[in-house]
């Protein structure tokens, strides 16, 4: 499932290369337009690729606008059509993070994403009429659930969870592997990370945040480490994934009040939660915003702290850690 404007970075998984432990089963492959690895250890020795790749199928059915035949695709084109658990359980989360965020998050935002280019369809060209056509298809407020039905005040409306719905994978596939008994995993699909427990030899797991890249082909290179226990991480930027349109380089991150992607310094936002979908809401949130407005936020929430690599007045590159973030960076 491709990003439709939130890029979030490949996250690096250190792994002990002498843990040869028969319990640690490792599985990586391609799903949702991105990579997956899980790391989990098992006294049974179970391998779950065939219930993961159930997992997969069910998301894309679900809330994946690639697929034609989705629920989210039938709802955008005004079908009948049941809902399922996965599209009731993004629309939810979706809602709620417009809501906590005023609006800088809005999962009806998906006309003015396709205009730009950050969609399954190509882009348009890009004025400020068509933006002002567009922007009142654009409102959260104008679209709800009720009777097991979508609900839109304006029939134009489409929806795009996207921004959320790898995080809501990650976190579906950690609730799978703890109902058969898994106390220690680390999932990460497309870097939409859920960790739990530790390593069999009592280590945390370790999870590198990517340095802004020059482009979208550059080498990946880490920024920092972090010892992670117990929670979702997911880091949301804007360096690689972007429009070039008359020499000028747009961002994937469009702000839903003005239609238009930011410009402001922030390169990348990492966040903590308590789950993964929460992690990736908020680190989109955070990129929408800005490091001023998200960070008095996020302060304000439990159990969230967030990492920002951003441009100083200067034009060097800059990190800043919340005290709680900060705490569990590996320092070199």
């Amino acid at each position: 499932m491709r990003k439709a404007f939130i890029l979030v970075m490949i996250s690096l998984v250190v792994f002990a290369s002498c843990d040869k432990q028969p319990q640690k089963t490792v599985l990586q492959g391609l799903a949702q337009g991105s990579y997956y690895a899980i790391t989990y250890y098992d006294e049974q020795n179970r391998n779950f690729q065939r219930e993961i790749d159930s997992i997969f199928h069910a998301v894309d059915m679900s809330v994946n606008l690639w697929v034609d035949s989705s629920i989210i695709s039938k709802v955008n084109r005004n079908e009948d059509v049941t809902l399922d658990s996965i599209f009731i359980g993004n629309f939810n989360i979706a809602q709620k993070a417009a809501v906590l965020s005023d609006g800088y998050f809005d999962p009806t935002i998906s006309p003015i994403v396709a205009a730009w280019g950050f969609s399954y369809k190509s882009g348009d060209s890009i004025t400020p009429q068509l933006i002002d056509s567009l922007k009142p298809l654009v409102d959260y407020r104008k679209v709800r659930i009720e009777n097991g039905k979508v609900i839109k005040e304006i029939p134009d409306i489409t929806l795009d969870f996207n921004a959320i719905a790898q995080g809501y994978t990650s976190d579906l596939i950690a609730r799978f592997l703890e109902s058969r008994g898994i106390k220690n995993y680390l999932v990460d699909t497309g870097g939409e990370i859920m960790a739990k427990g530790e390593k069999a030899n009592g280590q945390p797991w370790i999870v590198g945040i990517e340095k802004p890249a020059e482009n979208m082909d550059s080498e990946r290179i880490v920024q920092t480490c972090i010892a992670l226990r117990d929670k979702g991480l997911v880091t949301s930027g804007s360096s690689r994934k972007y429009v070039e349109r008359d020499g000028k380089r747009y961002s994937h991150c469009i702000d839903p009040k003005i239609g238009y992607p930011v410009e402001h310094q922030v390169l990348s936002v990492t966040v903590m939660a308590e789950n993964s979908v929460w992690a990736d809401a908020l680190a989109s949130i955070g990129m929408v915003m800005g490091m001023e407005k998200s960070l008095q936020l996020f302060q304000s929430m439990e159990n969230v702290e967030a990492y920002y690599i951003f441009v100083n007045e200067q034009g060097e590159l800059e990190t800043f850690a919340t005290e709680g973030f900060e705490s569990l960076i590996i320092k070199n």
